[in-house]
């Protein structure tokens, strides 16, 4: 059964935030509802993993962080992408191999990138993107900014002996870098249970005397409350954060994956608490916006949704010349002599 963690304190947010929070987790959903469908018909090929029933992480990182705040995180990746700020467009356009993507078709499913957006991934190799994270963050304290740097990965990731190496180093150096474990409660198909003796992870946190903390991952305003706490406490000099987000994800681990390994009581007992369904409940109950309102953002992320296939359909493919670009820099050493 799904385990109730760490609540939100039900603060009241402006209606430009609640409405933020429930675009942009619909345009998740809907998206990646797609993505099955053009997976389906080809049109998608390659790896996929979606991001269904995990929107209300991306939803709250449009409003506990900032812009100028680094990103990476694993290949579970279009929603936080999305919520980063990369469209729908090139990101639809990405999956299908076009040349309009994000990275021009290159990247697929689990590779995407924005400079602009500072996001930096997308990264295909499991637990591959800790080290990364941590990299950024030290960069962010080299230069003197007061940003920060979000390392996102899966609770399989957490296994994985970069994570001690990065915790150990982040704290050691004070490096501005705040880590998410986003715990879908499953490593592919296998459950935390049947990995470690500790089942909570944002436990780890405390061998090496990193804050941490559990968070509600259905509950978006849990979510947010916990990101912004924990990046105020990094911009103040206080060091790296680790954050455990508790959430579901509905699909299978990839497109390939039945999903056998858990009952349909499990997914329904999370269905129960849909962060879409709580976030726009929490919406009309408040009344911050008005069921026309709620169906005026329905029926705009649909409209945008169809947009977005339509356009990588009539995307041109990568040209040939591409295959040799982005691959390497040109740098002129003087002092190397030919």
């Amino acid at each position: 059964m799904a385990k109730r963690v760490s609540k939100s304190k039900k603060k009241s947010y402006s209606k430009e935030t609640y409405m933020k929070w429930y675009e942009t987790a619909l345009r998740v959903r809907r998206f990646e509802e797609r993505a099955l469908v053009e997976y389906g018909k080809q049109n998608i090929r390659g790896f996929c993993h979606v991001y269904i029933g995990q929107e209300a992480i991306a939803a709250a990182l449009t409003s506990a962080i900032r812009p100028e705040d680094a990103v990476v995180t694993a290949y579970r990746q279009h929603g936080v992408a999305l919520a980063r700020g990369l469209n729908s467009r090139e990101c639809m356009a990405e999956l299908f191999g076009k040349y309009t993507g994000c990275v021009k078709g290159k990247g697929g499913s689990m590779h995407f990138f924005s400079k602009e957006h500072r996001y930096f991934g997308g990264n295909g190799i499991v637990g591959a993107q800790i080290p990364i994270g941590t990299g950024i963050g030290f960069a962010e304290k080299y230069k003197g900014t007061d940003n920060i740097a979000v390392c996102m990965f899966g609770d399989g990731a957490a296994r994985q002996g970069a994570l001690y190496e990065s915790f150990n180093m982040a704290m050691t150096w004070n490096v501005p870098v705040l880590y998410i474990c986003e715990n879908n409660g499953y490593a592919m198909g296998t459950s935390v249970a049947r990995t470690s003796n500790i089942h909570d992870i944002h436990k780890v946190g405390d061998a090496f005397g990193m804050p941490n903390k559990d968070v509600d991952g259905m509950d978006t305003e849990a979510v947010h409350e916990a990101i912004l706490e924990a990046a105020n406490h990094i911009r103040a000099g206080k060091g790296p954060y680790f954050l455990e987000i508790k959430t579901y994800r509905y699909k299978g681990h990839s497109v390939s994956d039945p999903a056998k390994y858990r009952t349909r009581d499990e997914l329904n007992s999370y269905r129960d608490r849909d962060p879409i369904k709580q976030l726009e409940a929490t919406i009309l109950k408040k009344k911050v916006a008005t069921e026309d309102e709620i169906k005026a953002i329905q029926k705009a992320i649909k409209a945008e949704i169809e947009d977005s296939v339509q356009f990588s359909i009539d995307s041109p493919l990568p040209p040939a010349e591409e295959l040799w670009k982005d691959n390497y820099v040109q740098q002129d050493y003087p002092f190397i002599k030919d």
